[in-house]
């Protein structure tokens, strides 16, 4: 098992596919980035509560780079 709050993305991706199960694909993180990004969202203002927002910046930071990496991953795949 993962720290209980990741520090790093590679600490915090570990987390989310291994600890949590979740498969982070493309829509579940535009999703998550869509409600992320908006500081009036309830969840967003909930997740700020109990993380801080500079937790939240590092948060969307991270859904970010896994988003690049999956579009990466799907570019690479087309070329194969």
């Amino acid at each position: 098992m993962s720290a209980i709050i990741p520090e790093t993305f590679e600490e915090w991706r570990y987390c989310i596919e291994h600890d949590c199960g979740i498969v982070l694909t493309p829509e579940f993180i535009s999703t998550r980035l869509t409600i992320l990004r908006k500081p009036q969202h309830e969840e967003t203002q909930r997740f700020v509560r109990y993380y801080g927002e500079a937790h939240r910046q590092r948060i969307i930071h991270w859904f970010e780079h896994a988003l690049n990496d999956t579009q990466s991953a799907r570019t690479t795949l087309s070329i194969s």
